[in-house]
């Protein structure tokens, strides 16, 4: 067992354990690992169990760290691709919709990026949903302040769409 406190890899325990209630043993009676990592960019303290003896201390705060950006990611998808149902019932059909939306936020960030567009992703989802039609190049979506505030109020130009005008 390890006990220390790194202020470089921000490790400040790496322990092996054991369950010692029966109830807990019969659940799970192996060795576990409790590893106590401390973020300086988040400011926080995170416990990590694993059952993987074999890496170190950091590489396993790193996979938690990597698989907590893979939630975030997907908390994304299902907030801004508006993933609520799936619109087909097969394994296939549900691979296709969250391909899509994976390749749609994929691209948006790129084009993001590529444009130096300053407005958050979801606003780019946004304008560009409401301007599908419009034949204009999309640096003039979000370069045109008028554009811009075009789109300010979608909830409206929705209930006209909506009402039959």
């Amino acid at each position: 067992d390890k006990n220390y406190n790194n202020p470089q890899t921000g490790i400040m325990a790496d322990q092996i354990i054991i369950f010692t209630s029966r109830i807990a043993q019969k659940g799970y009676p192996d060795k576990l690992r409790s590893v106590v990592y401390y973020s300086k960019e988040l400011k926080t303290t995170f416990s990590f169990l694993t059952n993987n003896l074999d890496i170190t201390a950091e590489e396993v705060a790193t996979l938690y760290k990597y698989r907590w950006n893979i939630e975030i990611f997907f908390k994304w998808i299902k907030q801004h691709l508006r993933i609520k149902e799936f619109y087909g019932t097969s394994e296939n059909a549900v691979k296709i919709q969250i391909f899509s939306a994976i390749i749609t936020y994929c691209l948006v960030t790129i084009m993001k990026h590529e444009l130096k567009i300053k407005v958050s992703t979801y606003e780019i989802l946004r304008i560009l949903s409401l301007s599908l039609f419009e034949r204009m190049p999309i640096e003039n979506l979000f370069n045109n302040n008028d554009t811009q505030i075009n789109y300010q109020n979608d909830t409206q130009l929705c209930l006209i769409f909506f009402s039959g005008h």
